[in-house]
């Protein structure tokens, strides 16, 4: 048994089964990703199905969440929009935890200039406030979740980038990595075989903390109306059209609603658990 495996099995698993909050969020993470992969099958409707009859027809048997100004089933349209959702935070969050990842990587280990050059590029870009940057860049391009998820990935790494350059500084000056460079190991073998694993800690953490923000970036676009388009469901653009019937269609804000609440939490209660676990510090 490898040491990273003996770690999870000792270790992290026991540290996070022991804390019940984190056990949640990941009891509703898996729930969430089921429902997604499974939303063809579970959703009663075609959530692009309009009923001119079930206009904005209130929760029952027939429609558990109730149905849209167009007759749609809210219950089947919130299923599809999990599927959205959560693809644009995962491939957003791996966007920026590639480019963070490696530019990390390079200002921790080479220090110097390119640290300087590096982490001042990242200064730089936090200065902008990344919601705006984000309605900025998007007002410029058509409409679609590729550009979405591109964007929040392209404007979400510099944190990554901080964390691992933080790690990649204090492993470089270890025993083993001194050895490495003894033996004629090349930069790459270096940086890839013996520092990368030993800092991906921290990306882990910011990784699912991060699906959670990139999740509610998402639904504020779409409520706003830049992000996913109609008749495509997504969280953000059901709350859109719920709005304009919140004083007698309740249902059309609630019920989506609660679905972004609920999976920022989960995902945020997670993360918490994650870096809990892997904390040497911690007693648990």
């Amino acid at each position: 048994m490898s040491f990273r495996t003996s770690f999870i099995a000792t270790v992290f698993w026991p540290r996070l089964k022991a804390n019940r909050l984190a056990l949640a969020g990941l009891f509703v993470v898996i729930l969430l990703f089921l429902a997604s992969l499974l939303a063809p099958f579970i959703a009663p409707y075609n959530p692009s199905e309009i009923n001119a009859w079930q206009v904005l027809s209130p929760p029952s048997l027939s429609h558990l969440f109730g149905t849209d100004e167009l007759g749609r089933d809210v219950f089947s349209r919130v299923l599809f929009g999990a599927r959205i959702s959560l693809k644009v935070g995962f491939v957003a969050i791996g966007i920026a935890v590639l480019l963070g990842s490696a530019v990390g990587l390079a200002a921790g280990y080479y220090a110097g200039w390119v640290d300087t050059v590096l982490m001042r590029t990242v200064d730089i870009m936090l200065c902008f406030p990344a919601f705006f940057l984000i309605l900025a860049i998007i007002t410029f391009l058509e409409p679609s979740i590729w550009y979405i998820m591109a964007v929040i990935g392209l404007t979400g790494w510099m944190g990554v980038a901080r964390l691992v350059r933080a790690e990649v500084l204090s492993i470089r000056e270890m025993d083993y990595i001194l050895a490495a460079r003894c033996i004629g190991c090349s930069d790459l073998r270096i940086i890839v075989y013996h520092i990368l694993p030993n800092a991906l800690s921290p990306v882990l953490v910011a990784a699912t903390l991060g699906v959670a923000g990139a999740i509610l970036t998402e639904s504020a676009l779409s409520f706003l109306g830049i992000g996913v388009q109609p008749p495509t469901p997504s969280w953000g653009n059901i709350l859109t059209s719920g709005k304009d019937y919140i004083e007698f269609a309740w249902w059309l804000s609630l019920y989506p609603g609660l679905a972004i609440l609920v999976t920022v939490l989960a995902y945020n209660l997670l993360g918490e658990g994650i870096r809990d676990a892997l904390d040497p510090r911690s007693k648990n």
